[in-house]
């Protein structure tokens, strides 16, 4: 089987525009866009389907089309009809609210952006920091105490120190870390 170049260009094109009209701030243009790529997509469903003019169960002899890209093609076609009437819903309620179409940044939409960009660079001036070889110093090097300390029934007389206790099972060399063999 061989494919129209004409319609592999078509195609291409067909995308190319899509994109570009979809990222646009006018929802009408994004609504043109998406219609181009669900045109887009039926030509390529179109080129893979198979031979031209063939039903896809012809009989067992000469050449058959694939039936697979053709129930694609009908998905695609339902899934971009659904979609437009969606878009063109929003259009129209855009209209009636504000008397234009276009999509415009909001407060919330403009302080997230800037926030956005304080920790971005914030990230940045830490990454550079550790780049550079500063390390940072935590409050316990050199000091004599440590952070975390195990009670016993010496330091608590609440504590019972034979009372089960959950702890994964080692062999039988080890010992607990009172230096007692475990069971």
């Amino acid at each position: 089987m061989t494919t129209s170049f004409a319609l592999v260009a078509t195609m291409a094109a067909l995308y190319a525009a899509g994109v570009y009209a979809m990222l646009e701030r006018s929802l009408t243009r994004v609504l043109i866009g998406f219609l181009l790529l669900g045109n887009a997509t039926n030509l390529l469903l179109l080129t893979v389907m198979g031979y031209p003019g063939v039903s896809p169960f012809h009989g067992d002899e000469g050449r058959q089309s694939d039936p697979l890209p053709q129930a694609l093609m009908l998905t695609a076609i339902v899934i971009t009809f659904a979609v437009s009437a969606f878009l063109l819903a929003l259009i129209y309620r855009s209209w009636q609210l504000g008397r234009a179409d276009t999509v415009e940044d909001d407060e919330a939409d403009v302080s997230l952006r800037a926030v956005a960009i304080e920790t971005e660079d914030a990230l940045e001036a830490e990454e550079e920091d550790a780049e550079t070889g500063d390390e940072s110093v935590t409050d316990f090097v050199g000091v004599d105490a440590s952070p975390i300390t195990l009670l016993h029934a010496v330091d608590a007389p609440a504590l019972d120190d034979d009372a089960p206790v959950d702890r994964p099972r080692r062999g039988r060399d080890d010992r607990d870390d009172r230096g007692d063999p475990t069971p």
